[in-house]
């Protein structure tokens, strides 16, 4: 068969039989890909794409990573799957490694599917450990879409979900840019944020409430870095009242921004963290939940009721093993600061060029362009929850047909492209966003 034939029988069965996420099913058109490798995919027709997006901001590793294919070979020939109950090398090796990867309150690892699971464990765990039933968490927040997860999610993919799940409770990011505060600091700036959640906490009843959950940094939703004393604030009502400090870190961490994990920016320790895509970079799905050895004690002499048929899935672990080791090996944060350096460097630089770039955020390989109407108004390019005219999709478009592979969220286009890239690789591909966003200033006058 040819290789064109190929492709279209792909396209087919693609759009035939599959349910695409996130998506009117009507008039997909996907790229059929036959190969790929670092940071780059090829489809049958040769055409070259660069993964600027590391998929789903989870191949950190990038394609084609010998040591996780091999790992991944090496477990299958001695055993493929053994439930939970059992003693399994690579699942009791990779908590043990997350473990000493975390600060020296933490204490035993459960593991998931994926993150949106992590989450509705983790969520499970505070209920259970303080005995309370309310969760809060922020507006523009992502934490998955299942029916707990969805419900911790505050952005407009929770709303297929709702009412959704009792006694959740949201809260709005400290959007510094968005909410154009008259704050002359950071620090005055989080000041003013965590006064506002410590009373929205007094006003829910602080001892109903088990958690408060936040991305790190909010990631799909816009890469909104939180200012300086923020987290630190939040650590310190959640100490005051005897709340869990969640930290979703299933799209930060493992290096995506310069730190293994995200919290380790802001000079915190939470209670309980949830992970997941980076921990075996998709080549098999594994997500968990960290708790402190304080939360792990409590279950010695309680029931921790959560359980998963492919809780710690061997082939998952192993993946996660050598996932880890590369990490190490590869010397990854040192490449995440000097990539992450020259990131930012071309984002100033478009956000200097192009009227139509309201601002840009960027912490190690994790970052976002925000689109607006007006720079002074700050007037976001498509409305909140809205794109009536596809105005982002014709724009992530014109970078497909650059080979710049990402995608958009609200008035936001992200960029994190995959751990391994070089600061020239990074230039190269930021000339294309540079020249489409030509195009974006044509809409804005």
């Amino acid at each position: 068969m040819s290789t064109e034939k190929i492709s279209e029988k792909i396209r087919y069965e693609h759009c035939t039989y599959n349910m695409q996420s996130w998506s009117k099913q009507k008039g997909l058109n996907p790229i059929p890909i036959e190969k790929a490798d670092g940071i780059y995919m090829w489809d049958f027709d040769g055409n070259r794409y660069t993964d600027m997006s590391s998929q789903l901001v989870n191949l950190n590793v990038g394609h084609g990573n010998r040591d996780i294919i091999d790992a991944i070979k090496d477990q299958a020939e001695k055993y493929c799957y053994l439930s939970p109950g059992y003693g399994s090398e690579p699942r009791g090796q990779l908590a043990k490694m997350i473990i000493e990867l975390m600060p020296d309150n933490m204490g035993k690892v459960f593991f998931t599917n994926g993150g949106a699971d992590a989450n509705e464990n983790a969520v499970k765990i505070a209920r259970m450990f303080t005995g309370r039933p309310k969760v809060m968490s922020r507006y523009r927040s992502y934490h998955g879409s299942t029916f707990g997860a969805g419900s911790l999610t505050g952005e407009p993919r929770r709303q297929p979900l709702e009412p959704g799940v009792p006694g959740f409770v949201k809260f709005f990011d400290p959007y510094i840019y968005r909410d154009d505060l008259p704050f002359s600091t950071e620090e005055e700036a989080s000041a003013y944020y965590v006064k506002k959640l410590r009373e929205q906490v007094i006003y829910e009843g602080a001892d109903t409430i088990a958690a408060i959950v936040m991305e790190t940094i909010t990631g799909s939703n816009g890469v909104i870095i939180p200012p300086k004393g923020y987290l630190p604030g939040v650590r310190k009502i959640c100490d005051e009242f005897g709340i869990m400090m969640i930290c979703d870190e299933v799209m930060a961490g493992f290096g995506r921004t310069g730190k293994m994990f995200a919290f380790e920016n802001f000079d915190v320790k939470p209670d309980i963290v949830s992970f997941a895509k980076g921990v075996t970079c998709g080549y098999v799905q594994l997500g968990g939940v960290v708790v402190s050895k304080k939360i792990a004690e409590y279950f010695d002499d309680h029931l921790l009721s959560c359980g998963l048929t492919y809780s710690g899935h061997p082939l998952a672990c192993a993946a996660g093993v050598a996932c880890l080791n590369f990490y190490k090996k590869a010397n990854i944060l040192d490449n995440v600061a000097a990539a992450g350096a020259e990131l930012g460097k071309c984002l100033e630089a478009i956000k200097l060029k192009h009227r139509s770039v309201g601002d840009v955020r960027y912490i190690g390989l994790f970052s976002a362009v925000e689109l607006v109407k007006d720079r002074e108004t700050r007037e976001p390019l498509v409305p909140y929850g809205k794109d009536p005219d596809g105005i982002m999709g014709k724009l992530i478009g014109a970078l497909k047909k650059k080979g710049f592979m990402t995608y958009s969220h609200e008035n936001m286009i992200l960029i994190s492209p995959p751990l391994i890239i070089t600061p020239e690789q990074v230039r190269e591909e930021m000339t294309k966003l540079d020249e489409v966003l030509d195009e974006a200033d044509k809409l804005v006058g």
